[in-house]
């Protein structure tokens, strides 16, 4: 759980607080008696401490644990494109359609569907932005449970699921159209690009599959 423990002078007055969530306890640092009021947030467990003097307040913090057996949950690293290499796949990609008489947007997203890069290129209608961007999204989040590899693939699959009168709740952001490609290392998904604009979503995820092709060797 979560918890922060503030050190307050000895009367304990703090009635704006919630008592379910507090613990109160006088405590002795040497400099006077201290009330160190404990408010619990969640599992994980953390306090910080602050002490106040008539001269000054004088402010540090720790990291503690407040009960036996409970470990932090520590931090959670996530790998992602650069932004230089970011720009260099959307450029490749609305390169490669160029080359074949297409005019088109590509977006690159990390997994948190967040924009990296986007280049629109010379001609492309104004809906490939939306279009590219719901593509990249999409290839960067459902296709994450099953190790798929795009839209594509995602859609493929739905195709064959049983006809059912359940309708499904719409989601913001998520297309199954062709086009959209996750960006994977080592089998894992980092991101995704998606590429709208070419005449048919297999037009759009080549491109895109070109274009990661061309950088491969630098996100092993």
């Amino acid at each position: 759980m979560l918890v922060r423990v503030e050190m307050i002078p000895e009367s304990c007055d703090r009635n704006s607080l919630r008592p379910a969530l507090m613990e109160r306890k006088i405590i002795n640092i040497g400099t006077g008696n201290l009330c160190a009021v404990t408010e619990v947030f969640g599992r994980e467990q953390m306090a910080s401490v602050r002490t106040r003097t008539l001269a000054g307040t004088v402010g540090f913090g720790v990291i503690a644990a407040v009960a036996p057996g409970v470990q932090a949950q520590g931090l959670v690293t996530l790998q992602k494109l650069s932004a230089p290499l970011a720009n260099e796949l959307v450029g490749e990609a609305v390169a490669n359609c160029a080359q074949k008489g297409y005019a088109v947007t590509a977006t690159v997203v990390d997994l948190d569907g967040a924009r990296q890069a986007l280049l629109r290129g010379n001609g492309a209608p104004i809906h490939t932005l939306d279009n590219a961007y719901y593509k990249a999204y999409s290839a960067a989040s459902l296709t994450l449970a099953r190790k798929e590899d795009s839209t594509k693939a995602v859609a493929d699959r739905m195709s064959k699921n049983p006809a059912t009168t359940v309708p499904q709740t719409p989601l913001p952001n998520v297309t199954y159209a062709v086009g959209g490609v996750t960006i994977m290392i080592g089998g894992n998904a980092i991101g995704g690009i998606g590429v709208s604009g070419a005449p048919g979503g297999n037009f759009d995820e080549e491109c895109a599959r070109a274009a990661i092709a061309k950088i491969q060797d630098r996100i092993k």
